[in-house]
């Protein structure tokens, strides 16, 4: 038992024990930022809705996309990417699992998707991975997609021979750089990042991932796998609604279908059940108003017999 006391007190050791630099509380109403960064860069499609409540992805922020296998992932994400890029925003997509003969049998189906600025990371199997990213992004993008997270960790970590905490920290600090326009041109990029799941549905990476991402979008079969039932919602969401459910379908020859008309019935019953809330509350508020009169009365009478 004394000896794991003093392994642990060893380990301890290295934590530090005073501040590198000085502690500074931030007042709000002194800080200034740039308009741009407000400016929700748009879709042209419903899921505008989805991402914010003015419409729209906001720059310099993060969204991980998660789902199940096979429900369309690569699909949706890089359909929302091409939008943008339609837009006149420069887009990238940095691809970590498909190769360029994967992505033509994409194009042939959505054609807008060869309009796309793509790194393939398997195009530089001999070159070290965090420059080949680090370079690609110094041009300055607006939006980026990233297939998958996962896929790109463990390439850089095979390659350069760092553990999985080193290369997390390493991406991490990255796309921080990138979120704030430390690129040429300056612009304040947003990442987009596909994640894997465990078969048990757990998130595949340690929590910092989760903590410095805006919001989580899942993509999901309603009922059956395979089904072409599938929706897309958020389940955290600092910009925008969660838990409105988007359904689309991938039938569609040269683009993603959203069904914008169900996404609208949704909207109205969604409207109608917070109207009858804040009537229930405001009806709850007269009678606890009411209540304590009468009880008044009823001690009044009670007295006086």
């Amino acid at each position: 038992m004394a000896k794991r006391i003093r392994t642990r007190a060893r380990k301890q050791s290295n934590v530090p024990t005073k501040l590198s630099k000085k502690l500074k509380l931030v007042k709000m109403s002194n800080v200034k930022f740039d308009d741009k960064l407000f400016t929700p860069m748009n879709t042209g499609n419903i899921t505008d809705k989805l991402f914010s409540t003015e419409g729209g992805i906001f720059p310099g922020t993060n969204v991980i996309g998660i789902g199940d296998p096979g429900v369309g992932k690569s699909t949706v994400l890089l359909d929302i990417l091409a939008d943008v890029a339609a837009t006149g925003k420069k887009c990238l997509f940095i691809s970590g699992e498909m190769n360029q003969i994967d992505m033509f049998g994409y194009v042939k189906r959505y054609p807008k998707f060869g309009e796309l600025d793509i790194l393939f990371l398997g195009d530089y199997a001999e070159e070290n991975p965090q420059l080949v990213i680090e370079q690609a992004l110094k041009k300055g993008y607006d939006l980026v997609l990233m297939d998958s997270w996962a896929e790109i960790n463990d390439t850089v970590k095979e390659c350069c021979h760092i553990t999985s905490g080193a290369t997390e920290k390493w991406l991490l600090n990255l796309m921080t750089a990138h979120n704030k326009g430390g690129n040429r041109g300056k612009h304040y990029t947003t990442f987009l990042m596909i994640q894997q799941m465990t078969k048990g549905g757990n998130f595949v990476g340690s929590n910092k991932i989760k903590h410095m991402t805006t919001a989580m979008l899942e993509i999901k079969f309603d009922g059956y796998e395979n089904s072409d039932q599938r929706y897309i919602e958020f389940s955290k969401n600092r910009r925008g609604p969660v838990g409105k459910r988007l359904y689309f379908s991938l039938k569609a020859a040269d683009h993603v279908k959203y069904n914008s008309e169900k996404f609208a019935i949704d909207e109205t019953a969604r409207a109608q059940v917070e109207i009858e809330k804040e009537q229930l509350d405001a009806d709850s508020a007269k009678f606890d108003d009411l209540f304590p009169m009468m009880m008044d009365t009823t001690e009044t009478e009670k007295d006086n017999a």
